[in-house]
């Protein structure tokens, strides 16, 4: 069997920095495919973090650090060929400000209708190569109520937020001591929640993921987007560590990544580290999901290695003996391309 069937990661995911100019029209070049999600955010300024997809539309934004309502500004106005052009809006386009953005590919547009469950979603645009699905769809305030995600088999970490109201970001995730009984705010820094609420305490399927009957994943009159992920060997991971002291543990992934995103079970923020703001080690300056914070100035918490990452740090943030922490990680490159020989170094 072939170690991962995706030998070059950047053509699903990519991360882009810039510096702003003011000026709408802003084109951001270089990602190396039309991103069909865009998360970006400020570096140099504390400016909330902007999130933009192919399913609800350009300009259509909503913030990882708010429970706000999805909003229509001049952030990303267009998805283009080989990355998205840029509007006004001083959270990703302020003149002389410096900027990151994380870019995922899904299923290169809008996608259709999904029927797989008892909620016919509105859209899903999926990618079943990389295991990326987004999900737009109305609620109907059943228990058990089903959606259809479209990868083929279950995912293993999913966002959901209500976008017609103010409503919590909802996160829950397969890893180890984590499951679809638990999930946790994306907007803050709670401790997880038990409560089956959510997700009906019922972990998705090869199909569909189900939700519970929480106003925040599923109101009779509520509008939903959701990003799922499923795990795909030598491209992404989704997983859970203890850490007792600086310089353990040791995360495996069987890639070296090129984002992670991170955080503890208890009350902790949710740390974004890339290969590019800081050259090709992630250590440096963490920016943070839940805050509008710009670059943190805390230093070598992370290193990032070749088939997997490092916690080097005894912050708290990353490492606290009391709890798990877990995270999303995604690949600069496998470490071992389809035809089972070393992957090329990129």
């Amino acid at each position: 069997m072939p170690y991962t069937t995706i030998n070059k990661s950047t053509d699903h995911f990519n991360t882009k920095l810039w510096t702003g100019n003011g000026s709408a029209g802003n084109a951001q070049t270089g990602i190396g495919f039309q991103p069909d999600w865009v998360w970006y955010k400020a570096r140099s300024q504390s400016y909330n973090s902007g999130l933009f997809d192919v399913v609800r539309g350009t300009s259509k934004q909503i913030y990882s650090d708010q429970n706000s309502v999805e909003a229509t500004y001049s952030g990303v106005t267009s998805f283009d060929s080989d990355g998205f052009t840029l509007g006004t809006d001083a959270g990703g386009n302020q003149n002389s400000e410096t900027y990151v953005a994380w870019n995922w590919k899904a299923g290169g547009g809008q996608g259709s209708s999904n029927t797989d469950g008892s909620i016919n979603t509105t859209y899903t645009s999926v990618n079943t190569t990389a295991g990326i699905s987004i999900i737009k769809y109305n609620g109907n305030g059943s228990n058990g109520a089903t959606i259809g995600h479209g990868l083929g088999v279950a995912p293993t970490f999913v966002m959901i937020k209500r976008t017609d109201t103010a409503s919590n970001w909802i996160v829950a995730t397969h890893a180890n001591a984590f499951g679809f009984g638990r999930f946790t705010y994306l907007n803050d820094a709670s401790a997880t929640i038990t409560n089956s609420g959510a997700f009906n305490d019922t972990a998705p399927s090869s199909s569909v993921i189900t939700l519970g009957t929480w106003n925040d994943v599923n109101n009779s009159s509520g509008t939903y987007i959701c990003y799922a992920f499923a795990e795909k060997k030598g491209f992404s991971k989704f997983g859970s560590y203890h850490a007792y002291t600086a310089n353990t543990p040791f995360i495996y992934t069987g890639f070296k990544p090129a984002f992670t995103l991170i955080r503890g079970q208890s009350t902790t923020n949710w740390n974004m580290y890339d290969n590019r703001r800081f050259g090709f080690n992630g250590k440096d300056a963490p920016l943070f999901a839940d805050l509008n914070n710009s670059e943190s100035s805390d230093y070598d918490r992370i290193d990032y290695l070749c088939n997997g990452f490092k916690i080097i740090t005894t912050n708290v943030q990353l490492c606290n003996n009391n709890t798990p922490h877990f995270y999303m990680a995604f690949a600069e490159a496998p470490l071992v391309g389809s035809n089972n020989i070393p992957a090329t170094a990129r």
